[in-house]
């Protein structure tokens, strides 16, 4: 069920891999996309497996994902979300027993937390989040919140030796972001996006943990690189226990 997991204080964190659910074939098994072509009811089933082993009794504070950098502050109020996932790619609060979830399958997942302040935030960096900001920007608001001694714990993701892009969209990136410039195995243009986030957070003066492994070379985890429309989602998650 879990890729990686840990504690910080009182501060729980996972990233999920792809083993321990109900889906079938081509998602087995535990698919935690939040849509797509495998059944919502089965889907369902594999979010309230996964919730129910890491935080019991908490609530879900999740997103719909768009590749940008908004960045939603959970109140207690908030979650469970009475209109569904807001559009979205970053979360930050201060709430005890909420979970924060983000979902991947090659874009990175990040968590982070100041567990002195009781403060999280989880975030969904792809080529266009990381060129938008959502790293910093979800930085900002848990700042905001009172945060001050973050950390961050970057998931897997497509490796920069496997994410081939074309020779332009890589300049327009490494433009932005030059940490993220990189080569194939094979030699060809290509975009490191967790080097790219990992400087980002060092620019913030945010503390890195590496925990991951690349998607498209790990069968164990989903990759849309490897899979296309038949890769499920893996996901992040983060709480503040009472």
């Amino acid at each position: 069920m879990y890729f990686w997991r840990d504690t910080d204080g009182p501060v729980d964190l996972a990233f999920t891999d792809r083993y321990g659910g109900a889906s079938g074939v081509p998602f087995d098994s535990l698919n935690l996309a939040l849509d797509g072509e495998d059944e919502p009811a089965v889907r369902a089933r594999n979010l309230a497996r996964v919730l129910g082993d890491f935080a019991p009794g908490a609530v879900l504070a999740d997103l719909h994902q768009v590749h940008g950098r908004d960045v939603v502050v959970v109140g207690p109020q908030d979650a469970p979300w009475s209109q569904g996932p807001p559009d979205a790619d970053g979360l930050a609060s201060a709430e005890r027993e909420v979970v924060l979830m983000v979902r991947a399958a090659d874009c990175v997942p990040v968590l982070l937390a100041d567990a002195t302040a009781g403060v999280v935030g989880a975030a969904h960096a792809g080529r266009p989040g990381l060129v938008a900001g959502v790293v910093p920007a979800t930085v900002t608001r848990m700042r905001a919140l009172g945060a001050r001694d973050i950390s961050a714990w970057v998931g897997p993701h497509v490796c920069g030796a496997c994410y081939e892009v074309p020779a332009a969209m890589q300049r327009q990136v490494a433009a932005v972001v030059p940490e993220s410039r990189s080569t194939t195995s094979w030699g060809t243009p290509a975009l490191d996006i967790g080097a790219g986030v990992g400087a980002q957070f060092r620019t913030a003066g945010v503390v890195v943990h590496d925990v991951s492994r690349c998607t498209r070379e790990s069968a164990d985890l989903y990759s849309f690189r490897r899979d296309g429309v038949r890769a499920g989602r893996h996901a992040g998650l983060v709480r503040i226990r009472r």
